[in-house]
Formats: structure tokens, C-alpha cells, sequence
């Protein structure tokens, strides 16, 4: 019997926090800082520039970079893919890219039209399914082995949209390396959004 993935989000969430960033905390009018924020998406491995950050003021995390302290992330490479509208963290700059982590990797999937739900985002955590017509014949196998693979469990790092009305997009999906080949041999895949209660949610 194939051993079937099992719905545990601790090493994908772990990965969540370092690619989404900080986000602004709740804060009273007092004790409140300028800090950096980032303007747009930022891939790993990019040098941040000035044209990539604006500032807020905010009660923040501590660990966040104040806008004192611009100089010195500027030129800096993302460690991790940052997210526009989050909150810039030191931990997140250095010298070269540190994603993906250790044990993960990101694998491009051609999803056709119809295969993904029309919002899907960066940070969703996701199911990749094979869609119809990926499925293995029946003949001469159980009823297990002709449902096909098992889901591939994983968290969107990426959305390109179609070139096209109707056209194929590619969806970038961080997934635990020993599961990277059957999610990239997949033919026809379909992504199914999996809320926070590890219910599936088109």
C-alpha cells in the first residue's frame, strides 16, 4: 500500500514565515517607529534597491529594519522570496539567496485553464493533484494504484499568468524534495487551496 502524505504543516509553515515576512502588528497611537516595508515582490537571490521599499510607521516585531538603518540593506541580496506589503526583516538580507531551505524545493507546474482557482497567490498552501487524463490506466491495477499519485502537499511561491485568455499559467510550488518528482511528472496537474483547517477548499 502507498503510504499517503500526512496533513502536518509545521516545516511548511516554518517556510511561510521566512518568505512572507513580518506582518504589521496591532498598536496604539504611542510607541510607534518608522520602519521599511517592502513596495513590491523581491525573488531570492535579488539586491534589494531603494525603488523596492517605502516606509510606515508601525508597533513592530522586533527584528524589523528601521528606516535608520536603510543604508545598510540596500545592495543586499533576499535570502527568501519577499512579499510586497510586508515588513523587512535584516534576517532576510544577506550575501546570496538561502531558498529554497534545506530538504524543499520549488517545481514549476503548467496548470491549463480551469485547474487552479482564478485568485490563487503566493503563500497559499496547496494540494497538487493529477487532473483527468493524468491518470494511469486501470487495467492490471488495484484500486489504489489506479486512483494515481498522491497528493503532492506544498506552499505557492509563484503565479506567472498565461500568455493567453485561456492559456496555460505556471504555478512555482515549494514542496518537500522527496515528493519534487512525482509532483513535476504529474501531467494535466490541478491545485486544490487547503484551508487553515486542513480542510480542501476550491
Amino acid at each position: 500500500m502507498r503510504r499517503r502524505p500526512g496533513w502536518v504543516w509545521a516545516g511548511v509553515g516554518a517556510v511561510l514565515v521566512s518568505a512572507v515576512g513580518f506582518t504589521v502588528i496591532a498598536a496604539d497611537l504611542s510607541g510607534r517607529t518608522d520602519v521599511l516595508v517592502l513596495a513590491r515582490d523581491v525573488p531570492a537571490g535579488a539586491a534589494l534597491t531603494a525603488r523596492d521599499l517605502r516606509t510606515v510607521k508601525v508597533a513592530a516585531e522586533a527584528g524589523v529594519v528601521p528606516v535608520a538603518d536603510t543604508a545598510k540593506v540596500l545592495g543586499k541580496q533576499a535570502r527568501v522570496p519577499l512579499v510586497a506589503g510586508s515588513l523587512l526583516s535584516g534576517r532576510q538580507m544577506g550575501e546570496a539567496a538561502d531558498f529554497p531551505p534545506a530538504g524543499w524545493s520549488q517545481v514549476p507546474l503548467a496548470v491549463e485553464a480551469g485547474g487552479s482557482p482564478p485568485d490563487l497567490t503566493r503563500g497559499k498552501r496547496i494540494a497538487v493533484v493529477a487532473g483527468p487524463g493524468g491518470l494511469p490506466a486501470a487495467a492490471g491495477r488495484d484500486d489504489e494504484e489506479a486512483a494515481g499519485p498522491a497528493p503532492v502537499l506544498g506552499t505557492v511561491t509563484g503565479v506567472q499568468a498565461p500568455e493567453s485568455t485561456g492559456g496555460v499559467r505556471v504555478v512555482t510550488v515549494l514542496v518537500e524534495t522527496s515528493a519534487a518528482r512525482r509532483a513535476a511528472a504529474m501531467e494535466h496537474p490541478r491545485i486544490v487551496v487547503i484551508s487553515a483547517k486542513g480542510r480542501e477548499a476550491l
